[in-house]
């Protein structure tokens, strides 16, 4: 014992000269600023001077709430929207904490200053602000209450934003954040991944303090799962890196690698004295431990720091060391144990910090335990259950999975639109030069009627005109031909484009019954799991009543991914038949099942390309029409371009209308005598009755250049007229809305 005090009397000495140093460096920069203050005229830059002289004053929670509170009032006088927000933003980070203030945190008052920061921030267009305030929100959520599912929605918000901007430190920040809560969960490769990839991007930057702190992070996963040495070699690293960058090192740096190389000893201790049995190695580690603690305690006072870790720290020394030492000792380090277990509880308390109320009663019940107080042990220990199991729920996993999921699938679809949006670029060019060559078929054919004409009047080489007149005869024959080789290809490739329109839909509908089946999946893991344990029971010890249920659940879960299963294959099989070529063979087909499939699928390829349009749709189906014999892909085509021009019509007028207007298409089917009828019909712009006659004509269109190619509903019209023998017409309104009636033969 005389050694360890010892050694804790010269860390102290060693704390005293670097908290002075450290003390000295931070003093400076606060009076260098207020230096600048005092001279500073009442503009921007002075409110950008008092937002950071209150950030720099985060152990004075008074002065920096004074100089954030002298900057709100400076840039709302100036009209500075940025100063205000980060005005707001630096209140709300102060209400946090910060790490440096042991005193309770609010985090409603935290929130109520970030969510005024993001409006701001919203309103100037700064997205990276936003993300950073999203980031700041998550950290609140999880270090203040420990409500990880809901840090978890803030997380992913400011990554997707971080992703978009392509800002690498940022994103390597909030991925620290993610996998330190993927291994606090149980996915120790996942959560390891993510630290990684945050320390190789600082290690790219050149970034010494991040890097430091990343280090720290993968140490800290290390040892939560059992690897020492791995773990030691990255606290190590960490404590080099602070210790090279002298005064310019974080205030917390010296302290925090301190205190988690103190664990590593710790745990070396435990181990050797309970697995091997080596007292005196078990001993040498505890003594390596007290005073890395000891001084830690001291560094984190000097600088006004939280000891939410190092109480609980210096009482597992203390308890080591009662049953390592003589038991003439034991009693007394069981009381400075249980004293720092109880300044560990009550800082839990004053703080909200549920995961450090929950680990100091735990070791309090393990405390009252070796003293003999059995009831202070179990009021102790249902109180750790309690706190551990608000914590550490099931819901929280799969809640940060799902936003896993969402995210990559966002990035992933943000992808497949940029690479649709180059196909349409490149469709459209191919187009354009379509268009310039029946252009110039039109050129030829109008100089060859010129040619003939002037021929055919020039009765002096009557003999020679009939000869070129025949010639030109046979030029045009051949240019008609490639014009409707021309016009064929336009055909193919407007299908194709419906194709691509339907595809979109079909991935979206598609993504439901695949969620469902990869959930559920992932349910009957846990739940096999779980059975598996419970059979691993010795017999008398098995709740059968357990056992069965999971077992009835996995059945059921089985049946709704066979469900689903089902629902995916079906989708697949229809994409599969629109895209195949038609047989022009009619089959008896569900009119019904036909319309309300294609409309969903129209709405959801139009939400893909454009996620700002919205519409209602409504369907009135007379059930007694029963199956009819068509040809179900060509009347799907006709359908999905009905559908699509009326979506694009209500979408036009959305964008002119008031907010009163509700963009609405309606499908309504109806047997009549020997025939059914479609109505298509929308509250859209309507068609001007002087066009209204030319719409089924080729090459017509209303929508501007590149929007459309004109031959949709000449397509429709040839469907439905010449290959179904049906009738199709047309009503329209102009700024009211447009119908579309279809008269089908029912044999």
């Amino acid at each position: 014992m005389k050694t360890l005090l010892y050694k804790v009397c010269l860390f102290v000495i060693f704390v005293i000269c670097y908290v002075d140093v450290q003390a000295q460096s931070d003093s400076l920069k606060i009076n260098s600023l207020k230096k600048v203050l005092l001279t500073e005229k009442e503009d921007t830059n002075k409110v950008n001077t008092l937002n950071q002289m209150s950030g720099m004053l985060a152990h004075d929670k008074n002065s920096a709430i004074a100089y954030a509170n002298q900057a709100l009032v400076l840039s709302q006088k100036l009209n500075y929207s940025i100063g205000e927000g980060n005005a707001f933003y630096t209140l709300g980070d102060i209400e946090t904490g910060n790490n440096y203030i042991n005193k309770k945190r609010d985090i409603n008052k935290a929130l109520e200053y970030f969510n005024k920061a993001i409006k701001i921030f919203k309103a100037s267009g700064n997205q990276l602000k936003v993300a950073d305030t999203y980031s700041e929100i998550a950290d609140a959520y999880r270090g203040l209450n420990s409500n990880f599912s809901e840090a978890a929605n803030y997380f992913f918000a400011a990554l997707k934003i971080y992703e978009k901007l392509g800002a690498k430190d940022k994103l390597a920040n909030r991925y620290i954040g993610l996998g330190s809560d993927y291994i606090r969960f149980g996915d120790f490769n996942k959560g390891l991944s993510k630290l990684k990839f945050s320390l190789s991007t600082y290690e790219q930057m050149n970034d010494s303090p991040d890097i430091a702190s990343v280090c720290i992070i993968i140490g800290q996963s290390y040892l939560q799962n059992k690897k020492l040495n791995d773990a030691l070699y990255y606290f190590d690293k960490a404590f080099s890196i602070y210790t090279t960058l002298g005064k310019n090192s974080p205030e917390y740096g010296i302290p925090w690698a301190k205190g988690n190389i103190a664990d590593v000893y710790i745990s070396q201790a435990e181990n050797a004295f309970l697995a091997s049995d080596n007292h005196q190695l078990a001993l040498k580690k505890i003594q390596l431990a007290l005073p890395l603690c000891m001084q830690r305690l001291e560094l984190e006072s000097a600088g006004n720091m939280s000891h939410s870790q190092t109480y609980l720290q210096i009482g597992n020394c203390y308890y080591d060391l009662s049953y390592m030492l003589p038991k003439t000792s034991k009693e007394s380090n069981l009381l400075e144990s249980k004293k720092y277990y109880e300044l560990s509880l009550k800082l839990g308390k004053e703080t909200n910090g549920k995961e450090l109320t929950r680990d100091s009663y735990n070791k309090l019940s393990i405390v009252f335990h070796a003293m003999g107080n059995y009831k202070e042990a179990y009021e102790n220990y249902t109180n750790y259950i309690s706190n551990r199991d608000s914590i550490l729920s099931a819901d929280v996993t799969k809640k940060i999975a799902q936003l896993q999921m969402q995210y990559d699938f966002d990035k992933k679809d943000a992808a497949a639109k940029a690479a649709q949006e180059k196909k349409d670029a490149d469709a459209k060019h191919i187009k354009n030069q379509q268009y310039l060559v029946i252009t110039a078929l039109g050129v030829i054919v109008l100089a060859a009627i010129i040619i003939v004409l002037t021929q055919f009047r020039n009765n002096k080489l009557k003999q020679q005109a009939n000869i070129a007149l025949q010639n030109q005869k046979n030029k045009v024959e051949s240019t008609l031909a490639e014009l409707k080789s021309t016009q064929a290809q336009l055909i193919q490739s407007e299908k194709m484009a419906s194709l691509g329109e339907l595809t979109a839909g079909i991935a979206h509908e598609i993504q439901n019954p695949l969620n469902f089946v990869n959930n559920f999946s992932e349910v009957n893991k846990e739940m096999l799991e779980e059975l598996k344990a419970e059979r691993l029971k010795p017999n008398a010890e098995r709740d059968e009543d357990l056992q069965t249920d999971l077992i009835n659940d996995v059945i059921a879960n089985e049946e709704k991914i066979n469900h689903h299963g089902k629902r995916a294959d079906a989708i697949v099989k229809g994409m599969l038949q629109h895209s195949r070529q038609t047989s022009g063979m009619k089959e008896a087909t569900d009119i019904n099942a036909l319309c309300d499939e294609y409309l969903r699928l129209s709405y959801h390829g139009l939400r893909a390309k454009d996620k700002s349009f919205n519409a209602d749709f409504k369907t009135d189906f007379d059930e007694s029409i029963g199956k009819i014999n068509i040809v179900p892909q060509d009347i799907g085509r006709v359908l999905l371009n009905l559908f699509n021009n009326a979506f694009y019509a209500t979408n036009s007028e959305q964008k002119t209308a008031d907010e009163s207007y509700k963009p609405l298409v309606t499908i309504q089917t109806k047997k009549l005598t020997d025939k059914i009828e479609i109505t298509v019909s929308d509250n859209g712009n309507g068609i001007p009755q002087n066009i209204i006659d030319k719409i089924f004509q080729p090459f017509f269109t209303t929508k501007p250049t590149g929007e459309g190619t004109g031959l949709g509903l000449s397509l429709v019209y040839d469907i439905i007229t010449k290959e179904h023998n049906g009738t199709i017409k047309v009503e329209s309104t102009e700024g009211e809305g447009t119908t579309f009636v279809i008269n089908l033969s029912i044999s």
